[in-house]
Formats: C-alpha cells, sequence, structure tokens
C-alpha cells in the first residue's frame, strides 16, 4: 500500500507540473481560433473568415514564447501538448475513418512515400556534397524532411554516430522549413491541386517534415477550404512514413557500422527495431476498426451497445470535435516550443541544404500526385 500511495502522489505532483502548460496551450488556441474569427469577419468583412484559426493560434504561441520570457513552469505542459495531445488528437482522428478507408488512403500514399524518401535521401547528399556539409548532416536533414522530423533525426543520430550539434543543426532545419510548409503549402495544394481534397491530403501528408506539422497543415486546409477529407488523407499518409522510419533507420545504421567496421573503427550502437515504431499509430488503427464495427452493426440493423443510429453519430461527431480541440492545443504548443533566436543562429550553408532537401520533397510529391491523377488514380 506505501508503494502505490507514493506511485498516486508522484502522478499527482507530475500532473500539478503540466496544468500550467496545458491551460497556456488551451488559452494560446482558443485565443487564435477567436483572432482568426474576428480578422476575418469583423476586419476583412468576410462571411466566413479565410484566415486558419490553427495559423492564428501558431502565430500567436510564437509571439508569446519570443516576445516574453515565459517562466520555466510552463515547459513541461508545453512538452506534453506537442508530442501527448497531439498524439491522443491523432488517435482520435482515427474514429472519423473506417478502415477500409484507411487502407485505400494508404495503399495510395505508399508508391508517393516511397518516391518522396528515396529521391529526397538522395537528393539532399547530392546537394549536401555541393554545399560541403558533411555526410552525416546531409542524411540527418535528409531523413528528417523525407520521414518525420525531428523524430527521424534523433532516431538516426546514434545509429550513424552524428555530433550533437550535427544533431541540433539538423533538428533546427527541419522546425524551420516544417513550419513554413505548414502555413504555405495548404494554400499550395489548392491552387496547383485544385478542389480536391484527397490530392491535397496526399500532398500534405508525404511533403511535410513533422507529425504536427503535417496535422496542422491539414487542420488549416480543412478550416479554409471546409475540406476534412484533407486532414483524413495526410494523417494518415504521414502515419505511413512514420512507419518507413522501422526500415530506414535499421539500413542506414548497417551501412554505418559496415563502413566503420571495414576502417577498423568502434561501431555505433545497434538499432533498436521496438523503440523506433510509432505506436500511437496503432491506437489510430483500433479507433478505425471501432469505427467500422460500429457502423456496420447499425447498418445491419443491430445496435453497437447501448447506442442506436443517432447516438452513434453524436459520438463520432463529438469525438471528432474533441480531436480537433487537442490538436489545436498542441499546435499553440508548436508555437510556444519554438525559439526563433535559435534558429536565427543557424549557418547558411545547413539552411541551403534543408531548402533544397524542403523543395526536392515536396516537388517529387507534386509530381507523383499529378501522375497518378493523370492516370485516373487517386
Amino acid at each position: 500500500m506505501t508503494n502505490r500511495a507514493t506511485q498516486w502522489r508522484q502522478w499527482g505532483k507530475e500532473g500539478l507540473e503540466l496544468l500550467p502548460g496545458l491551460a497556456l496551450t488551451a488559452i494560446v488556441a482558443w485565443a487564435g481560433l477567436w483572432l482568426s474569427e474576428w480578422l476575418g469577419r469583423s476586419v476583412l468583412g468576410f462571411p466566413k473568415s479565410p484566415i486558419s484559426g490553427i495559423s492564428m493560434a501558431i502565430v500567436v504561441g510564437l509571439l508569446l514564447g519570443n516576445l516574453l520570457r515565459l517562466p520555466r513552469l510552463f515547459s513541461a505542459g508545453v512538452k506534453f501538448a506537442l508530442k501527448r495531445v497531439l498524439r491522443l488528437g491523432i488517435i482520435l482522428l482515427g474514429l472519423r475513418l473506417s478502415i477500409g478507408d484507411v487502407l485505400k488512403l494508404g495503399a495510395l500514399g505508399i508508391p508517393i512515400v516511397i518516391i518522396c524518401i528515396a529521391g529526397g535521401l538522395l537528393l539532399t547528399q547530392l546537394m549536401g556534397r555541393r554545399l560541403c556539409l558533411s555526410s552525416r548532416l546531409s542524411t540527418l536533414i535528409g531523413v528528417g524532411t523525407a520521414i518525420c522530423g525531428a523524430s527521424a533525426i534523433v532516431a538516426t543520430g546514434p545509429a550513424i554516430e552524428a555530433k550533437e550539434e550535427e544533431v541540433t543543426y539538423a533538428v533546427a532545419v527541419i522546425a524551420i522549413f516544417g513550419i513554413l510548409a505548414m502555413f504555405f503549402y495548404p494554400y499550395l495544394a489548392h491552387l496547383i491541386l485544385g478542389a480536391n481534397p484527397t490530392s491535397a491530403g496526399l500532398f500534405l501528408g508525404t511533403s511535410i517534415h513533422d507529425t504536427s506539422q503535417v496535422a496542422g497543415a491539414g487542420l488549416i486546409y480543412k478550416q479554409v477550404y471546409d475540406a476534412p477529407k484533407a486532414l483524413d488523407a495526410a494523417t494518415v499518409v504521414k502515419l505511413v512514413r512514420n512507419v518507413c522510419m522501422v526500415l530506414i533507420i535499421p539500413l542506414m545504421a548497417y551501412d554505418c557500422r559496415r563502413r566503420v567496421a571495414a576502417e577498423g573503427g568502434q561501431c555505433p550502437p545497434a538499432v533498436n527495431l521496438r523503440t523506433l515504431f510509432p505506436t500511437f499509430i496503432l491506437g489510430f488503427l483500433a479507433l478505425a476498426i471501432v469505427r467500422s464495427i460500429g457502423d456496420a452493426t447499425l447498418k445491419s440493423g443491430l445496435a453497437w451497445g447501448l447506442l442506436n443510429g443517432t447516438g452513434w453519430s453524436w459520438l463520432t461527431a463529438n469525438v471528432e470535435v474533441v480531436a480537433t480541440d487537442l490538436l489545436a492545443a498542441a499546435m499553440a504548443g508548436v508555437g510556444l516550443g519554438t525559439s526563433v533566436k535559435q534558429l536565427a543562429g543557424l549557418g547558411l550553408r545547413p539552411l541551403l541544404g534543408g531548402l533544397a532537401a524542403a523543395c526536392a520533397v515536396g516537388g517529387l510529391s507534386l509530381l507523383s500526385i499529378l501522375a497518378l491523377s493523370a492516370l485516373g488514380i487517386g
């Protein structure tokens, strides 16, 4: 009993430490949504605001986090929102889709993901040589751009014996171009791909770096163009990219160990595949299965538990609202957790390398989607 009581007290203490930061992200998210409506309707006079509340939440977070020196008591909650709250929001989005929808969107995205990862890694290495970047830094920028942002960089760093400053540089570069893409790509997707939310979602999910940035871009597209299918497609395809870490990073680690062994040096540590797999994907798939079972039982005239058709519709609609609110809070955390001062301290060459990687992956994604559309796929 003593150990259990101690554990409960520890959890209570940790929960209290998270509250200030979580409250701040919720306030910033609400402020962003309110500002977007006020600017779009009251100031600009549009019947529906063309400004995304998610965009404004990130901007408000950036201003607060960089113009004011926020006390450390907010740090734990902001980090929790950026990681755990984001993942919970994505898991809850699974209830929007049947497992058939997930498999269909995933199958559409697989060839584009393969092209973007392979082309992005290759072109980044070539550009890195032209810019005289180390092969390790080029690799880190490449995996961060092509696979899944900072998570891929942090996982790849030890596998290729990257220096601490190389990992830091790569994460900062990915943050810069990922945030720019998050703001710009939803509008670019609508301009080039037309009013096709599935194609737009495929582009956002395969070209933007970090999971949080893809979620933000999908929400922006959904809000501005009233197209929730874009968020669905972007989320599913990004999860496919995340799973690719399990394949790509061990291959890089093997190549690094092979080269080091040939030179007679000390090999980097082996990669633990279990730690690479993003387990929150399983939660997303589980809720998609629940959605499929619920829809099927209602169509067949059976009740899903104690719910009738109206109750099931109410549940799925409200879970979607909760998921969107959680993702909005996570996007506020993106703004609050981004240090402009740190990003400004980067050298020019890593920035050019990051720009080249972002353009390569974005260009390959667009070309692949246009080619599939021309073939009548998607």
